[in-house]
């Protein structure tokens, strides 16, 4: 046998699953990704867990076939989408190392995977805003801070689904006559190939178009928002606003707020790079935590759950650097 796995690194989402097979220098012996999501809530935790084995097995599969030893692998380093609580880190930590894939494991929200692939060290602040939004913040000597980020009901606004909803309410009423004027009440319709607010809304309640559809009409928004339509602009704004305010509360809570500090972005509203969005984002950051730096991931969330392993070990920083290379390239 060749070399012998030092982490076994999971980052999965509400769509995919990627695995990587790292090896103690930091090289990557092999890697699956599962076109799944990962959702205990729907499916219960051994069946999330089930799915997520399939895309772990294929990895470490190809890794032995490629001369690795897989049967000793020191760390499982998991992020996680819907491991929204400690209580659920602690489940599914549990969960995961019944499986027996590592001699130690452990479960973060997948926003940590985020976190750590856009920083050169654990610190700092990542946003995801994607189909949801949550923000979290970590320090080298492993403090952490972060948000329930279950909905509204933990005080959430903002993600993808509901920037849609937003749009969707402001449109419906700005034809009934209750509410301001909008495009939205044209631009949202139209996307669906419908002339009025009444035809989508009967449309998505009788299921013509399925309601998960919806998320499609984020962009739409920020379309509309450029176009200079003042209630679309309003919604852009006060997602930046969120933004900004989830960031620097969680500086605050970890002593960053008058240091300098990334803050990670990702997710696909963020990563989409809306012009309009970003330069609020900018400016109102710039108010409010001066020293901090907004930066937006491009390298796969995956990365972030390798080096979280590789901190995990001990690994020298040489094998942190290997591993960044592999995946800028």
């Amino acid at each position: 046998m060749g070399v012998t796995a030092s982490v076994l690194a999971i980052d999965a989402g509400n769509s995919k699953t990627d695995v990587a097979v790292v090896g103690p220098d930091g090289s990557v012996l092999a890697s699956a990704r599962g076109h799944h999501g990962f959702s205990p809530p729907k499916a219960g935790i051994e069946r999330a867990v089930d799915l997520l084995a399939g895309t772990v097995g294929e990895a470490l599969e190809r890794a032995r076939a490629r001369g690795a030893s897989t049967d000793a692998i020191e760390h499982v380093s998991a992020c996680l989408a819907n491991a929204d609580l400690p209580v659920e880190e602690v489940e599914l930590s549990a969960a995961l190392h019944a499986r027996g894939w590592g001699r130690t494991t452990q479960v973060r929200n997948d926003t940590f995977a985020i976190l750590r692939a856009g920083v050169d060290e654990p610190r700092g602040v990542a946003v995801v805003c994607g189909a949801g939004i949550n923000c979290v913040g970590m320090l080298p000597d492993g403090r952490t801070a972060r948000y329930p980020a279950i909905g509204k009901i933990s005080g959430d606004w903002g993600g993808g689904q509901g920037l849609a909803e937003e749009a969707l309410w402001f449109a419906a009423r700005a034809e009934d006559g209750r509410g301001e004027p909008t495009a939205l009440a044209r631009t949202l319709p139209e996307h669906f190939g419908l002339d009025s607010m009444y035809a989508l809304i009967e449309a998505l309640h009788r299921g013509v178009i399925p309601y998960g559809r919806t998320h499609e009409l984020t962009p739409v928004l920020f379309t509309t928002s450029a176009a200079g339509d003042p209630v679309a602009r309003h919604l852009v704004r006060r997602l930046a606003r969120e933004v900004v305010v989830m960031s620097t509360v969680v500086l605050e809570r970890l002593g960053l707020i008058g240091q300098e500090a990334t803050v990670v972005l990702g997710g696909g509203v963020l990563a989409a790079r809306h012009p309009e969005l970003d330069a609020h984002m900018a400016a109102m950051m710039a108010e409010k935590a001066p020293k901090a730096a907004l930066s937006v991931l491009t390298a796969p969330p995956v990365l972030g759950a390798a080096l979280l392993g590789l901190d995990h070990t001990g690994a020298p920083p040489g094998a942190r650097a290997r591993l960044r290379a592999h995946y800028a390239g």
